[in-house]
């Protein structure tokens, strides 16, 4: 591990002569990918300089030992020793945390897409439900959110909402809610007060930029119509709503949330993007996971992954078997409690498969 830890110190030391040097710094590419690895790496580096100034004292305070000492003074140097045992401690496990591989996604933005399933209506009042819940986290993280495309119900609400949260490090904490979602509540249309359980999909896919995945404008078949939910007068009017189709992977994708034909093509090609990018990353995953399988779930969107139960104002994850009867206050966007539990747990297992190889 310190050889590792030597090695990324070394390399953090070299990003420094090379952001100094001229060339780099009229090289805007370059410069842009030195300087985002040097500050992926500086958490680690600050961690490890810590752990040798502490290693330093440590062997210090036992030579002192050594000594000959008054009584106080000898309890003194046992109670600094006692402390930076300690300290040496919590730093040599939060440096292997530190060193385990960083999802190169972990940045991102990322691209929600909320389906209303099994379930009619109550299922399309779930995803609204959803959709406010991660609205408002995202609030709470000071996070941007911004409606790409949604698909309204009579009743309130969606049969599909896609929508775009901007913000440090959003995917890190946003991508473990790929799944199945599961509500079990007494609908407000039910007169015997029997409860129903319904289920909405959640999807979470990093924002993908041009360099990442290169897309031709000739592999893209572009149609238009007019657009059939909010929006005014312009509604079937004008054919302002985008269908964009990636005849290679077959993804398709339709906006028709801005009035602006244009507008509703750059969201689209944003969203295209994350989906053709994604797929192939899954692609490759699954190539990978053959034989191992995360703890915290495949990521499939299939897998049903959480159980809202609204009688007994409880969460419940399945992946980790993790229960909050805190319902009410989770549907409110406090996740913090629910994403920290599965960040964990994933670091705990990559721990383990670090430790095994």
């Amino acid at each position: 591990m310190f050889d590792r830890l030597q090695s990324v110190e070394d390399r953090y030391e070299r990003l420094n002569e090379l952001l100094s040097d001229p060339e780099i710094v009229n090289d805007s590419k370059k410069l842009r990918e030195y300087s985002k690895e040097q500050s992926d790496l500086s958490a680690t580096v600050e961690a490890y300089r810590e752990y040798k100034d502490v290693k330093e004292q440590l062997q210090d305070a036992k030579a002192m030992l050594e000594e000959k000492l008054d009584a106080d003074m000898r309890e003194m140097v046992k109670e600094e020793l006692s402390e930076l045992e300690d300290r040496m401690e919590e730093l040599q496990a939060r440096l292997r945390i530190l060193l385990i591989p960083k999802d190169p996604n972990d940045d991102k933005n990322v691209i929600m897409e909320i389906r209303g399933a099994a379930g009619g209506d109550e299922a399309a009042l779930f995803a609204g439900d959803l959709y406010r819940m991660y609205s408002r986290y995202a609030e709470s993280q000071g996070w941007k959110t911004e409606v790409m495309d949604a698909n309204t119900t009579g009743v309130g609400g969606y049969k599909e909402i896609i929508f775009m949260i901007n913000g440090t490090s959003a995917y890190s904490k946003l991508k473990f809610e790929n799944g199945a979602h599961r509500v079990q509540r007494v609908p407000e249309t039910e007169s015997g007060g029997r409860i129903h359980t319904s289920t909405a999909t959640v999807a979470v896919l990093p924002e993908a930029e041009e360099l990442e995945v290169e897309i031709h404008d000739k592999d893209i078949r572009t149609d238009t119509f007019a657009s059939s939910g909010a929006g005014g007068q312009s509604v079937n009017t004008t054919m302002s709503a985008v269908r964009l189709t990636h005849i290679p992977t077959g993804v398709v994708v339709s906006c028709q949330d801005e009035k602006s034909q244009i507008k509703n093509k750059e969201k689209a090609m944003k969203v295209l993007r994350a989906r053709v990018y994604d797929k192939f990353q899954r692609e490759a995953q699954a190539e990978y996971d053959q034989v191992r399988k995360s703890a915290v779930g495949t990521g499939d969107r299939s897998e049903r992954i959480r159980t809202y139960n609204f009688p007994q104002n409880r969460v419940t994850d399945h992946r980790i078997g993790l229960t909050i009867q805190k319902l009410d206050q989770i549907l409110q966007g406090k996740l913090d409690e629910v994403l920290e539990a599965l960040i964990v747990e994933e670091q705990s297992r990559k721990l383990e498969e670090a430790s095994n190889e």
